[in-house]
């Protein structure tokens, strides 16, 4: 048996203050994880189940410690939003998975974010279609360096943020999340089994919104370093 073309190479992030990098397998994406991100999008954020939606693994684009990624603006869209979130890399293999083991299957954690075409998205909501045109295109991904979740401390507390040119417009903690890191890999994992390679995005607080060319994004996780985007 041969291939009838060379498969491409797998997606794999690099691993902070070191070699070796993770291949990715799948992304998962919880959908507003925060409050009060939850009513500025107009939806009542009493903690109903997490709900999620996927990007493809191509969709990944890693970003190495100190480097800054051009990311080409994406088509079809007038109205691109930034959405910073802490990702959560899973190591092992697991499903229906307990709230007080999940911690287990996490390898590492970083920072990513969450890019959206808006205007699409909320066209494909308003009919109740899927959400791929909105979430899923290329380069929607980006992700900063994993950190080893033995070598982080404290994540559940960390501040996480978002700078556009230098100005404030997300700002938040890890805390506030209506669903934790444990409780949605939990509830994750009765619907699919996880396994090594997957991330999940675990989602954004309040302040999303637009960027156009010339735009720097500037975010972080306390712990995780920064991430550095650059539209053109």
């Amino acid at each position: 048996m041969s291939f009838v073309f060379a498969p491409p190479a797998p997606v794999a992030v690099p691993v902070a203050g070191s070699q070796d990098v993770f291949p990715v397998r799948r992304v998962y994406c919880v959908g507003r994880n925060y409050a009060a991100h939850a009513r500025e999008m107009g939806f009542d954020p009493d903690r109903e189940p997490p709900f999620f939606f996927c990007k493809p693994a191509d969709a990944v684009v890693p970003v190495a410690d100190g480097h800054t990624l051009e990311l080409p603006y994406p088509p079809e869209t007038a109205n691109l939003h930034y959405e910073i979130e802490l990702v959560a890399a899973i190591g092992k293999g697991g499903a229906n998975i307990a709230v007080g083991d999940a911690l287990q299957y996490v390898w590492g954690y970083a920072v990513g974010l969450d890019m959206t075409r808006r205007d699409l998205q909320m066209k494909m909501r308003e009919a109740g279609r899927p959400w791929e045109l909105g979430k899923a295109f290329d380069q929607s991904a980006p992700i900063g360096p994993l950190h080893p979740a033995e070598a982080v401390r404290n994540i559940n507390q960390a501040a996480i943020w978002l700078q556009v040119n230098g100005a404030d417009k997300q700002r938040s903690d890890i805390g506030k999340l209506i669903w934790s890191v444990a409780e949605t890999i939990a509830y994750l994992s009765k619907y699919f089994r996880l396994e090594a390679g997957d991330l999940i995005y675990t989602g954004t607080p309040e302040g999303v919104g637009p960027v156009v060319r010339g735009d720097k994004m500037t975010g972080g996780v306390d712990g995780l370093g920064t991430l550095n985007v650059q539209m053109v």
